[in-house]
């Protein structure tokens, strides 16, 4: 029996819990007990500061940007305050403005620009192609949070980790309450006395929080790089079918032919296939408390194929 306790458990040097044998860092005090070459690298560091309260929502999401592994250790220690939830509604606000640019490049004939009329017709663009954002990067952002937790599933069982430490919750944090915890643990930054659900999809959400800047960043290209058409004051009544397909289809040749929307599937390819699986690869790495290599190596090849399949190989691109 102790034989097998010694192979399948490790005692903190730090604080002196037990964690288990494949732990990288103890889940009670947050000491590193495996260091791997990758986290050598500032930017995959573990941290192991003191944690006291989670940090606002908007410094989360400032931390997603300059210092992700915080972010990530940080919403770790309360998923139920994950901003995951909060970055895909930004980011479909974005892509309602996204809308409105693209739609600023159509100049109506007899439609003031500051008339009730431009405004109503703004507002509605506005609403559905914010809609449509919201609809389209859920189901975009769910299916490759499913493809990136099968990745991590064959890297380092990530689901049935997960379920190892927040599956049976209740009964988890009844062990930890009568344990004799070391007291050195309390203050220290680990995980272990704050159980509370995984909240997995909310905080694998928070990877895609590279979209906020490319979302912005592709407003500004819509603004500048799409040619502006005109668009003459003719009753759509008095024509033809034939003649109302042929109005339309010349109309949104001029849009639909620009070389700008190679630029942003372009940006949305390189997001996919690098900024996302590195943010997804500390996402899943905190949540595990697993290998930060072993995690990497398979998001990066999913984000990859993602992004050629999805992106690389649209007809935008490539003419």
């Amino acid at each position: 029996m102790s034989q097998t306790q010694t192979v399948a458990y490790q005692r903190c040097p730090r604080c002196g819990n037990e964690n288990t044998a494949d732990s990288f860092a103890c889940n009670f005090c947050g000491f590193r007990l495996k260091v791997e070459r990758i986290e050598t690298v500032r930017f995959f560091r573990r941290i192991e500061a003191e944690w006291i309260t989670p940090y606002p929502w908007y410094l989360k999401i400032l931390y997603l940007f300059i210092s992700a592994n915080k972010a990530f250790w940080d919403i770790n220690h309360k998923r139920s305050k994950s901003p995951g939830w909060l970055i895909l509604l930004f980011s479909s606000l974005l892509y309602g403005l996204m809308g409105l640019a693209f739609f600023s490049h159509f100049n109506f004939e007899g439609m003031g620009t500051y008339s009730l009329i431009r405004f109503l017709v703004n507002l509605s663009f506005f609403a559905t192609f914010f809609i449509f954002g919201f609809i389209t990067q859920l189901i975009l952002f769910a299916i490759l949070i499913w493809l990136f937790t099968k990745g991590a599933n064959a890297a380092v069982g990530f689901t049935e980790r997960l379920e190892t430490r927040f599956g049976g919750l209740k009964e988890t944090k009844e062990k930890y309450k009568e344990a004799e915890i070391s007291p050195f643990s309390i203050y220290k930054g680990g995980t272990m006395l704050h159980l509370e659900g995984s909240y997995k999809f909310s905080m694998m959400l928070c990877a895609f929080a590279p979209f906020l800047i490319i979302n912005a960043i592709k407003i500004l290209i819509i603004l500048v790089g799409f040619p502006s058409v005109d668009i003459p004051d003719v009753d759509l009544d008095t024509l033809t079918e034939a003649q109302l397909n042929a109005y339309w289809t010349n109309v949104f040749n001029l849009m639909f032919a620009s070389g700008t929307w190679a630029v942003l599937d372009i940006l949305d390819a390189l997001t996919i296939a690098i900024w996302v699986p590195i943010l997804m690869t500390l996402s899943i790495r905190e949540l595990s408390n697993s290998s930060t290599t072993r995690v990497l190596i398979p998001t990066i090849v999913i984000g990859v194929l993602v992004a050629i399949l999805y992106y690389f190989l649209r007809p935008t691109l490539f003419g």
